[in-house]
Formats: structure tokens, C-alpha cells, sequence
């Protein structure tokens, strides 16, 4: 007798925005698991859009205006596609050309701001040139990533498929620029688990945590500004990677793993994989942001890599435990935050 096994339906997506806001869950290690997204930033973006929709705030035809020069632009640019919205994004030369190609085929008018040395770099450049535009149009709405809480609150429904399918989670490691994700992720994993260790992973040259602030060569995380939506009494732990460190654990994370991810993602498996090995009996979630295709001519390109002056290597030594921002060697670097806030941090006497 032959048994003749019928496959469920598959879900039919109401649009490619459904299909892949959500990460997939991978196994990496006994006790690591990655939560990898094509496009991460898509999911704020969406949840934005809808909830200023649902308030009334955003109608059908309102012009939208945001600052971007990476993955929250492309994810908008797809929303507003979608829905008939248009939409400016102001960036700045971190828009390569593939980028800009995609935002423009999208329909969004994409300006370009250099950084005229005004506080905050190139971010607070952006940020102006946003708010000309606002007032240059009364009826126009800024979705305002780094400060809009329906940022970190569209991360919910990641906790839930994080929960459901994992269950408890001891040690959540994510990449920190608007504060969104990492934030988001533990708030809604912390109403079952308040116990959740979070890791931030930052870079130096950024200020986020307290490091001064100088030119990154490792972007997508860190930030010249304090963005509103960063709360530093959620973190436990931060780190601070390096550009070769977190280029060596991108190509790791795809030669060992086959995922093919961006440097974010790689900062964000390097420090993940030294935690879970330091904690085998915890079961630890890394965020990997998006996939590598953006940087196939710069982090996966050997000629682009010695151009920069970049040997991508890793640190067989770990982080270095420090116990001030401003102590923190120009190489891996870790201080346990303790859910304390910035002031307390970098309050005058802490730095030896």
C-alpha cells in the first residue's frame, strides 16, 4: 500500500513587505541562534507607516521625508512604493551607487548632504536638512526612526516568533544605531523574562555609549547623535568591534554558515559567538540585520579591502573588560553596562 502525503497550502503573501519583515531562526552553535533578516529595517518601517495611518496622521497622497544613507531607506522606499506615497530621503555618501539605483527605481527623491561641521557630523547635517524640508512642507510626514518609539515597538512581533519558537532566551546580541531593534527585542522578551541579558554591539568612533566621536570605516551601527530611542539602562553589556574584526566575522559567518550577511551582522556574530562560548549553558540570540549584497564591491571585495588599508582578522584574544567608555583600547573592547544610564556611566571621576 503506497501513502500518498499531501503538503499544506503555503501561505499566499499579501506583498513582498509580509513575506520578509520577519527574520528566519538558525541554529549556529549548541547554544547560538541567529535571527537573520533580509531586510531588517523593513519591519519598523512598515509598523510606522501603518500606525500613523491608523492614528490619521498620515493620509493617502501625504508626501513622507526621513533621514537615511542605509537599510531604513530602502525598507520606506518599498512601503511607500507600495502604498503610493512620495518620499524624499536625505542621505549622505555612505548611498552608494547600488543603493541609490534601488531608492530612485522605488520612486523616492534621494538628496545628498555633506557634513558641514556642525554638531552631530553628518547625521546632524541629515537631520537639519529634514527639518528644512518640513517646514518647507507643513503637510509632509518625517517617520523620525531614531526618535519615533513605534520603532523599537514594531520589534514585538520578532520577540514573539523568538519566544515561541525558542522559548526562553537567556542573552539577547544585536547591533545598536537607532536603538531600535536591540531595544525592542528586550523590552518585549523581558515581560516574560526580566532576567535577559542584553549585549549592545557599537563600534568606536561612535557616541552612542560614550567613545569620542571620529570617522567609522564599520557602518550601520553606531551614531554621531544620541538617538532618542537608544535607553541605556536596557543594556547589560556593550561592546565596541572594529572594522577588520567585524569584516573577518562577516566572511566567517558565510564560509562557516553559508549566510551571506552585511558587517553588521558580522560585528554582531563575533561578539554572540565569544559570549555563547563563555556561557554554554545559555541560549543566546545574535540579530544579523540584512544580507551581504550591498557590500559585494566593499566588504566581500580583496581589492576594495587593501585599498582601505583593511586585513580583515580576527581577535583570538576577546574583548578587553574596561571600566570606562573613554578607556577603551582601539581593538575589541567590552564594558559591563549594568542597565545604568549614560550620565551615570560617564559621570567626571569614573575615567582613570
Amino acid at each position: 500500500m503506497t501513502t500518498t502525503v499531501v503538503a499544506s497550502a503555503a501561505k499566499v503573501h499579501s506583498s513582498v513587505v509580509e513575506a520578509t519583515e520577519l527574520p528566519r531562526l538558525i541554529q549556529l552553535t549548541d547554544n547560538l541562534y541567529g535571527a537573520a533578516f533580509s531586510l531588517m529595517k523593513l519591519l519598523p518601517a512598515r509598523y510606522i507607516i501603518d500606525q500613523a495611518e491608523a492614528a490619521g496622521t498620515l493620509l493617502p497622497g501625504t508626501p513622507i521625508i526621513e533621514t537615511s544613507s542605509g537599510t531604513f531607506a530602502l525598507g520606506l522606499a518599498m512601503v511607500c512604493r507600495l502604498r503610493g506615497y512620495p518620499l524624499t530621503i536625505v542621505g549622505d555618501a555612505a548611498i552608494d551607487r547600488e543603493l541609490y539605483t534601488r531608492l530612485t527605481m522605488l520612486g523616492a527623491t534621494v538628496e545628498i548632504v555633506e557634513d558641514t561641521g556642525q554638531p552631530g557630523g553628518i547625521q546632524g547635517a541629515r537631520l537639519a536638512r529634514v527639518e528644512e524640508l518640513r517646514l518647507l512642507r507643513p503637510d509632509s510626514f518625517v517617520p523620525g526612526q531614531y526618535d519615533n518609539p513605534n520603532n523599537p515597538a514594531a520589534y514585538g512581533a520578532v520577540a514573539e516568533l523568538i519566544g515561541g519558537t525558542l522559548g526562553p532566551v537567556d542573552c539577547l546580541v544585536g547591533p545598536v544605531g537607532s536603538g531600535g531593534s536591540t531595544g525592542g527585542l528586550a523590552a518585549a522578551l523581558r515581560l516574560s523574562d526580566p532576567t535577559l541579558h542584553l549585549v549592545g554591539v557599537d563600534t568606536h568612533g561612535s557616541i552612542i555609549f560614550g567613545t569620542p566621536d571620529r570617522p567609522r570605516m564599520l557602518r550601520g551601527l553606531g551614531s554621531s547623535i544620541h538617538p532618542g530611542n537608544v535607553r541605556h539602562s536596557a543594556y547589560d553589556e556593550v561592546h565596541w568591534v572594529t572594522a577588520p574584526e567585524a569584516f573577518h566575522a562577516t566572511h566567517e559567518l558565510f564560509r562557516t554558515h553559508g549566510l551571506f550577511m552585511g558587517p553588521t551582522s558580522g560585528a554582531s556574530f563575533q561578539v554572540a559567538a565569544w559570549w555563547a562560548r563563555q556561557n554554554p549553558d545559555s541560549t543566546v540570540v545574535a540579530v544579523l540585520p540584512d544580507e551581504g549584497y550591498r557590500y559585494q564591491s566593499t566588504v566581500y571585495n580583496e581589492a576594495w579591502l587593501r585599498e582601505q588599508g583593511i586585513t580583515p582578522a580576527a581577535n583570538p584574544a576577546g574583548p578587553a573588560l574596561v571600566d570606562h567608555p573613554l578607556d577603551a583600547p582601539s581593538t575589541w573592547s567590552r564594558l559591563l553596562w549594568a542597565r545604568r544610564r549614560f550620565d551615570d556611566v560617564m559621570v567626571p571621576g569614573a575615567h582613570a
